[in-house]
């Protein structure tokens, strides 16, 4: 039986001091996965995975370096805090790095009311293919479809726990479970697929596969006869599926990683207007049952509740301790990290004003124009906003849906066409990046 993560953590952080770290901070993870695929009714792929890791991070002065294994022996961890502190005292100084003064670091935390772990049974693996199988079976029964590319379920479990020199110790769990079901409509070059699948920390919460499976072949079977939309500039609206991706551009432009070298679109605009005004972007890491809650960040400091965008006014960029240093400001409490590297800033459980009006509303809003459902690729600019993707959905004219299209690629500018979004009001609420359909003004679409 494996030792206990926090056991695990602090014997790392001894290594690491009788090696010689003059602070240190120490992470065990363990983790449980399952991935059960179908194809034609029978089992495709079934995998699972388990096991713990661990990671250790030294600093020497100014200096710093990780080391990450799979092997919990102490031995093990012995030779990796010489390793560590070897490579800490040949790395480049850099004055920013450091763990927090202990007066930062949380010191008390809910874990009950963040609800984090389905307390139900790890499903077997049975489970898990009969639910992939029901998708399938929904979606198969769905008029024009013709195959099924992908149907599957899984299930997670992982834990983790971290010690560091300066005394904080701390450590949560989670859980998700998942469907997803990928459809085709036609065959040859005419063929058209589309998906659909949910993912929650609940089991009880999720989508029941038949919902899953239907949505799938039914968003398949409208992309039937898709082709080039027209060439020109138009209005678009992103489908709440997609829309997120807009948002996420400007969180990469706000990390403070980004800001601190100076490639950011958006690295002069704090304290200026980067959405409309009336909407807000709300980081929320303590939400119930959502999986990018966490009581604490990597570093050891409080989570906080912050308004990243206040009334379309950017407020804050997302820093953990050594890019906040760079910028001579405190950390957000953004930090994030895995086994075998240091901190970087990280969001979690971002939201976006939703509005008030539905999808078909914004339709009818914009009259002519494309909705885009799905993207591919990506030309983005970090330092211009310049924008460029890949796009399919469907061409709407006098604000209803006149037929698919696909193979065409919409361009602009993301500083230009975040100012100019209008959401509304279909944002799914159990994701941790809560965005609306959006229609943004200003777009070049090159198709036929």
């Amino acid at each position: 039986m494996s030792e206990p993560l926090e056991t695990l953590a602090h014997a790392l952080l001894d290594a690491a001091r009788k090696a010689g770290a003059e602070a240190a901070d120490a992470m065990a993870v363990e983790g449980t996965s399952i991935s059960i695929d179908v194809r034609q009714g029978r089992l495709e792929q079934a995998e699972r995975s388990e096991g713990v890791d661990i990671g250790l991070r030294v600093l020497i002065g100014t200096r710093q370096a990780c080391v990450s294994a799979s092997d919990t022996r102490p031995e093990t961890m012995a030779a990796m805090a010489e390793r560590a502190v070897a490579m800490a005292r040949e790395a480049p100084e850099d004055p920013t790095i450091g763990l927090a003064d202990p007066s930062q670091l949380a010191r008390s935390w809910d874990l009950a009311a963040l609800d984090l772990v389905d307390p139900a049974p790890e499903p077997s693996a049975a489970d898990l293919e009969e639910d992939a199988r029901r998708a399938e079976a929904a979606a198969l029964a769905v008029k024009g479809i013709s195959q099924i590319d992908s149907a599957g379920a899984g299930y997670g479990r992982r834990a983790l726990h971290m010690a560091m020199s300066n005394g904080f110790s701390g450590g949560y769990a989670r859980t998700s479970r998942s469907t997803s079901c990928v459809a085709i409509t036609g065959s040859g070059t005419a063929m058209e697929r589309d998906y659909f699948g949910d993912s929650r920390t609940y089991q009880s919460d999720l989508i029941d596969p038949e919902t899953i499976g239907r949505i799938a072949g039914e968003r398949a079977v409208a992309r039937a006869g898709a082709r080039k939309p027209k060439t020109g500039a138009y209005p678009v609206i992103y489908d709440e599926r997609v829309a997120g991706s807009l948002i996420g551009h400007l969180l990469g432009a706000i990390n403070g990683a980004a800001v601190a070298r100076g490639a950011s679109w958006l690295r002069d605009a704090m304290g200026e207007a980067v959405l409309p005004k009336g909407l807000t972007l709300t980081e929320d890491p303590h939400r119930p049952r959502i999986g990018g809650s966490r009581p604490f960040d990597s570093e050891g400091l409080p989570s906080l509740l912050r308004e990243v965008v206040k009334d379309g006014v950017l407020q804050s960029w997302t820093l953990d301790l050594a890019t906040g240093r760079k910028l001579g400001l405190p950390s957000t409490g953004n930090a994030s990290r895995g086994t075998s590297g240091p901190p970087s800033p990280s969001p979690s459980n971002i939201a976006l004003t939703q509005g008030a009006r539905s999808q078909e509303d914004l339709l009818r809003e914009m009259g002519t124009g494309l909705l885009i459902t799905s993207m591919i690729g990506s030309s983005i600019n970090p330092t211009t906003g310049d924008y460029s993707r890949g796009a399919s959905g469907f061409w709407v004219e006098n604000g209803q849906i006149a037929y698919p299209v696909n193979e065409c690629t919409v361009a602009g500018n993301l500083r230009d066409m975040l100012k100019t979004i209008v959401p509304a009001n279909d944002a799914r609420t159990w994701y941790g990046l809560v965005v609306p359909s959006l229609l943004v003004e200003g777009l070049t679409l090159a198709g036929e």
